[in-house]
């Protein structure tokens, strides 16, 4: 994190003096916080954050310091806890990423036999529910909640109550198992990795209530074959470079090669699920991350890359679906508020559905697409048109495809096609109730500004019509009554009574 120093000029002799003393204080800081972190954490343990700490403050570190848990701070007022990689302080673990602490001396982690963090000015609780004796961090960055030894097979291991390998949020690390039970989540929360009976799947999450596969990586079993009754699939990042998929045994039934596929790896290798959807692989070369796997190579494969009524067309970029409207902050200004009714309103019969017809456009992932098939484009419009809970839908002269949109429109494919026409409802009510809110608001203020002029020039009006009448009430005394010219200074009134009213309303 870079700061900025002041940009007084000082002599150099004065800003090395400055450098030596600021590195000096902050050296012993620096220590004093990595040292403090312990290699376990036994039952009794408490700690607060540190409001000094800008990024991290680390409670537990791995034997190796490679990896260290703490509290990670989040947009300056809030906290996670997190493991992380220390070289590259990359989050890789977060304990509840959906609710966040905030960053405060009454929020306090302890571990008493279960880790817990508590935020009671939020209500925030979490916690692993165990009964352990310590909490320990591998050296695979994996966080454990340790009890005991066991002596079963006559081995002496402790037993592991609860670890963090078992709850990833985005990211996989080498050596760590992924199964049918666990989620992958993007940061955002909008997609998610799942496995099913014989795939990896990713999905998104579009306001709809349900969640719609967007790209599928299917087993290709040729070293072994996925047996059904067996139990189901996992999968583990390989340190050999590539994505193994398993049932049984060591034996894979699908492996996805990365780039650094058997090649010999010193840094550490991670697979993430990001935050525009795409799943992509990196390792550490020591001083970066590279990336080493992309599973949807196409920016306009992804699942919504230009927004919300966009249209991706590949060579030429975003646009938006009615090409009147201009692409900001990743979205199209035509689309409307998010409904999970998309029809009329029965009791006020009033129309709020506004209907966008495109030609030359597709869905993406149709492959993964709900689709019926009807005679004619305007069968296919009447199937989404009457039903409550579509969109839109694209549909495809030349097969009869009608691919129904049942969640809220996303970004659609351009192409060269016109055979493939587009229909998709934008629901209008609460844009234009915003506008009119708005508007209403600004003739308010309009007519508000036009009653203080109205009422700052009668004033001052009657300000001159007083000094006026006063004037010429004094030079008819001093020369009977005749008039020797204007009054130079009636201006003034008026105006400061007009500045008075201004300042009155800001």
């Amino acid at each position: 994190m870079e700061r900025s120093f002041n940009s007084v000029t000082r002599p150099i002799s004065a800003q090395l003096l400055f450098l030596l003393i600021t590195s000096f204080l902050i050296w012993p800081c620096t220590e004093a916080t990595a040292a403090s972190a312990a290699e376990e954490l036994l039952k009794g343990f408490e700690a607060t954050p540190n409001p000094s700490i800008a990024f991290f403050q680390p409670l537990l570190n791995d034997s190796s310091s490679k990896f260290s848990f703490g509290f990670l701070r989040v947009n300056s007022t809030q906290l996670a806890l997190a493991v992380l990689h220390v070289p590259s302080s990359e989050p890789l673990w977060l304990a509840n990423p959906t609710t966040l602490s905030r960053w405060s001396d009454r929020t306090k982690v302890f571990f008493n036999g279960s880790l817990v963090i508590s935020d009671p000015r939020t209500r925030m609780f979490w916690s692993t529910e165990t009964q352990g004796d310590k909490l320990v961090l591998l050296n695979n960055s994996n966080l454990q909640i340790q009890k005991g030894l066991d002596n079963s097979n006559n081995v002496n291991v402790p037993t592991v109550l609860w670890q963090s390998f078992d709850f990833p949020t985005n990211t996989l690390v080498e050596t760590q198992n992924f199964t049918s039970t666990m989620t992958l989540l993007s940061s955002n929360a909008l997609y998610s990795m799942r496995l099913g009976n014989d795939f990896i799947g990713l999905y998104a999450k579009f306001d709809s209530g349900s969640d719609q596969i967007y790209w599928k990586h299917k087993a290709l079993q040729a070293k072994a074959q996925i047996i059904e009754g067996n139990g189901p699939i996992h999968v583990q990042v390989d340190p050999d470079g590539w994505l193994g998929m398993y049932q049984n045994g060591t034996t894979p039934v699908d492996i996805e090669s990365f780039n650094s596929f058997q090649r010999s790896l010193d840094g550490l290798l991670m697979v993430r699920l990001e935050s525009d959807g795409n799943l992509k692989a990196y390792y550490w070369s020591g001083s970066s991350w590279v990336l080493d796997y992309v599973a949807i190579r196409e920016t306009c494969d992804l699942p919504s890359p230009c927004g919300s009524y966009g249209l991706c067309t590949p060579g030429s970029g975003c646009s938006c679906l009615d090409n009147s409207t201009e692409l900001s902050s990743g979205a199209c200004s035509s689309s409307g508020p998010y409904s999970n009714d998309m029809c009329s309103d029965p009791k006020t019969q009033k129309n709020d559905i506004k209907v966008l017809r495109r030609g030359g456009v597709e869905v993406p992932f149709k492959e993964w697409m709900r689709y019926e098939t009807t005679p004619s484009l305007e069968e296919c419009e009447n199937a989404c048109g009457n039903n409550c809970s579509c969109y839109g839908a694209v549909y495809n002269n030349a097969s009869g495809f009608c691919y129904i949109l049942d969640y809220p429109i996303q970004t659609l494919l351009g192409t060269g096609d016109d055979s493939k026409v587009g229909y998709f409802k934008i629901k209008e009510g609460a844009n234009k109730k915003k506008i009119n809110s708005g508007l209403g608001v600004g003739v308010g203020l309009l007519g508000g500004a036009v009653l203080c002029l109205i009422g700052a020039v009668g004033f001052g009006s009657y300000k001159i019509w007083r000094n006026k009448k006063r004037v010429n009430r004094m030079l008819e005394e001093e020369t009977g009554g005749v008039m020797s010219g204007p009054y130079k200074d009636l201006g003034s009134a008026s105006f400061r009574s007009i500045e008075m009213c201004s300042s009155g309303h800001r």
